[in-house]
């Protein structure tokens, strides 16, 4: 056994290579290759030349301009809006559709064979798959390419998966931005598929022209474990999984939901609801779900409804910006920093209600703004 010197940081280390003495080894790492590595950098790319790859519709340069939207570094997130801002004008011109349905429903199967069916038709698909973090390591497996093996290697198709990285409303954090991005690359179908249905995976509403439920038939009581909040948001309802032994079921669950939709009031489109089977895994009924849609969006756009919610879209994503950044302040504020833990302690010890502890941080809060005012000599 002999000592060795490791380039890098010059420290001896035991190796298990017997060499013959006085014969002097060369570094395993070359000096001036280590040189010249550490000395490269990659270029920073422009907000100008980003928008010049995303325009002429290159998918690298989008893929790494949906980074920097999801990245939360400060500079990242200056360089983003600056793109933003440029492909903006670019976007609109889309029909955006939301998927969501409980976990094992078929979402990923269905927009595989309703993808592949547009693709065929000459449509540019964007697939925004959001796969749910994990509350303890914050991770995703985000194996949704996986799950559409024709469609991820479309060349009508771009499918992103992102983490939902603890967002609330079954979609990641930054979903609205890379709709912008993926229409201003020319994609003129948008699907939104969301990490499942429950209580607060609506916010993919506010999102999308067309939001699209799916249900299984054979599931105990057709109408029981879904809220009536989703059923009022949806412009259709999907009974997907209609092959074999489970058609008669899927036909009976349809009638039921036809049923319990019209109970609903009309929506503000006035578009009534539909109901319709199919079977991803066999491709039936895709062309009947596909014609729903079209309807849809022709209905939509000739009664002005269509316009009229992209407007209230942007106002709503206003002021859900606004949240975020005022979240984003009042963490990030230095006297919030240093008093917080105190103010966790307390409550912990029984000493103050969280109402109180809360209703002080604020009002430190928003006291450090008027302390950082200089005041003018007189």
């Amino acid at each position: 056994m002999i000592r060795k010197y490791d380039p890098l940081s010059s420290k001896p280390f035991k190796s298990a290579l017997k060499v013959q003495e006085g014969i002097e080894q060369p570094s395993a790492i070359s000096k001036d290759a280590l040189s010249r590595l550490r000395q490269k950098k990659t270029p920073e790319l422009t907000a100008a030349e980003i928008v010049e790859g995303v325009l002429a519709g290159n998918i690298t340069m989008l893929s790494k301009a949906i980074t920097l939207i999801e990245s939360t570094r400060p500079e990242h997130q200056q360089l983003a809006q600056q793109v933003l801002e440029i492909c903006l004008p670019h976007s609109g011109d889309s029909i955006r559709i939301g998927f969501t349905g409980v976990p094992g429903v078929g979402k990923s199967t269905l927009i595989e064979a309703l993808g592949k069916y547009l693709t065929r038709r000459k449509f540019k698909l964007a697939v925004l798959a959001i796969d749910p973090s994990s509350y303890r390591t914050k991770g995703s497996i985000l194996g949704d390419k996986t799950r559409m093996e024709e469609l991820s290697v479309d060349p009508n198709a771009f499918i992103r998966p992102s983490p939902s990285a603890g967002t609330l409303g079954g979609v990641a954090r930054k979903t609205w931005e890379t709709i912008i991005l993926c229409e201003a690359a020319g994609f003129n179908i948008i699907f939104v598929e969301t990490v499942g249905v429950g209580q607060s995976e609506v916010l993919v509403h506010s999102m999308v022209d067309f939001f699209l439920l799916l249900m299984l038939a054979g599931a105990g009581d057709e109408l029981q474990g879904i809220k009536r909040g989703i059923m009022e948001m949806a412009d259709a309802v999907i009974i997907n999984k209609a092959d074999g032994d489970n058609i008669y079921k899927a036909g009976l669950a349809k009638a039921e939901y036809q049923k319990a939709l019209n109970l609903f009031p009309i929506p503000s489109s006035g578009w009534q609801p539909r109901v319709t089977t199919c079977s991803a895994r066999e491709k039936s009924g895709i062309k009947e779900l596909w014609k729903i849609i079209d309807d849809y969006h022709t209905f939509s756009k000739n009664n002005g409804y269509f316009y009229g919610k992209r407007t209230e879209q942007s106002l709503a994503r206003m002021h859900y910006a606004l949240k975020e950044q005022l979240f984003s302040d009042f963490y990030n504020n230095k006297k919030i920093e240093n008093k917080i833990r105190a103010i966790e302690s307390s409550i912990a010890r029984n000493a103050k209600s969280s109402y109180v502890a809360a209703r002080e941080l604020i009002e430190l809060y928003y006291s450090s703004f008027h302390e950082d005012k200089i005041e003018p000599k007189s």
